[in-house]
């Protein structure tokens, strides 16, 4: 098995100098434990809560837990025993020296409140996502996507150009480190195995007799709409469900990380956009298994083309800002006219409006709704065509052409 360098590795790193505490947070199999495993040293103790005796002691006496494994320790799926954040406090609070306690969960939402509760201000917190576009097919430094020019000319000597066919198959293939690092070959099994082991272990703990086969139908009934506005309605309607256990069911999916939501532009000088946010999955193979696309020729020849397409790039935007540990304000647009923009990006007090296209030549017309950005009170910045053009290109001197790959 090929271990993966994670471009997160250098932030991790510097944080572990100034904080005594760092969580990583992140969906299940994204590569967690594998980082910091690679990142430490032999003075650190290893101990998972996946271990039914260890979660045990920790859940019922986590002072004596933490007698028993001495700082520095690493302390793998920590979600399992929230109880021992109040202690973990205590050490820290007592002058626990820099990096005494690694963290890693698989439910954010809920380590990011209990960590947020129990230890504000004394825990670096950090989120990883799945293999970015740029670890497995880049090199040099991770840099946030911006759509600058000077810095899209950098992007491209650290990028792999691909065709149409090479770039359907990285969506095919996905993104989870334990299928791209060749530890498991067959892709069906892993993917069947990784869906089972989430709904067994995850979603079991989260919600108690859940109907695993009904959940499972529910997943896939999402993916079957990534890139889409979120309608609550319709998916509840393919499964068999109320509307309001299709809410409560999106939550976990939201929650553990599976799914994420692109949320509306709007301001006061907007009036007539929609309200809802769209739906995306955090990773493309994921999508591709549960939809039943069963090559990389398939898909792009599917009628999802365009929406897996267009989650590949937003996911891949994200992660280049998670893996700097960066925030940055993405949206999307659309109004009661019908006028829509894939994705808005907010920075340094300017919108940056984002069309993703399959297309090698866009047309000017694709841009033609980014001036509704311009009855706003934000000012609208440089804008873009992501699409399948093999070399870095512009419409006009304010909205570039950008090729997936240089993601």
């Amino acid at each position: 098995m090929e271990y993966i360098k994670r471009d997160l590795e250098a932030k991790i790193m510097s944080l572990v100098e100034d904080y005594s505490c760092i969580l990583i947070t992140g969906p299940r199999q994204v590569g967690k434990t594998t980082v910091l495993k690679n990142l430490m040293t032999d003075s650190r103790e290893y101990v998972t809560l996946d271990d039914l005796e260890e979660r045990k002691l920790a859940q019922k006496d986590p002072a004596l837990f933490l007698q028993i494994h001495k700082m520095p320790v690493f302390i793998d799926e920590v979600q399992y025993a929230p109880e021992l954040f109040s202690y973990i406090k205590i050490e820290i609070d007592k002058g626990a020296p820099a990096s005494s306690f690694w963290l890693t969960g698989s439910q954010a939402f809920k380590l990011m409140e209990l960590a947020q509760e129990s230890l504000a201000g004394r825990v670096a917190i950090l989120h990883m996502s799945s293999l970015s576009q740029h670890e497995l097919y880049g090199s040099g430094e991770n840099i946030p996507f911006r759509l600058d020019l000077t810095e899209l000319k950098a992007r491209g000597s650290r990028g792999t150009k691909c065709t149409m066919k090479e770039m359907y198959e990285r969506i095919w293939q996905g993104s989870l480190p334990g299928y791209r690092s060749g530890k498991f070959r067959d892709r069906e099994v892993f993917y069947s195995s990784y869906v089972q082991t989430y709904i067994d272990r995850d979603v079991s703990d989260i919600i108690s007799g859940v109907d695993k086969l009904l959940f499972q139908d529910f997943i896939r009934a999402a993916a079957c709409r990534v890139g889409q506005i979120l309608n609550v309605h319709s998916i509840a309607g393919d499964v068999g469900v109320s509307d309001d256990t299709a809410k409560r069911w999106l939550q976990v999916l939201e929650k553990s990380d599976v799914i994420f939501y692109l949320r509306p532009y709007s301001n006061n000088l907007l009036k007539r956009t929609l309200k809802t946010p769209k739906l995306y999955f955090f990773d493309t193979g994921l999508v591709a298994y549960l939809t039943r696309y069963s090559s990389p020729e398939v898909l792009e020849a599917g009628a999802m083309n365009g929406a897996i397409l267009e989650n590949y790039v937003v996911a891949e935007i994200q992660k280049t800002y998670q893996n700097s540990a960066i925030d940055c304000l993405q949206w999307y647009y659309r109004d009661k006219d019908t006028v829509e923009i894939d994705m808005i990006i907010e920075q340094d007090g300017a919108l940056h409006p984002i069309e993703v296209k399959k297309s090698i030549n866009p047309e000017n017309k694709i841009i033609s709704s980014f001036s509704v950005l311009d009855k706003g009170h934000v000012p609208r910045g440089k804008g873009a065509v992501v699409c399948m053009r093999p070399e870095l290109s512009a419409l006009n001197a304010d909205n570039y052409i950008v090729p997936i790959w240089m993601i």
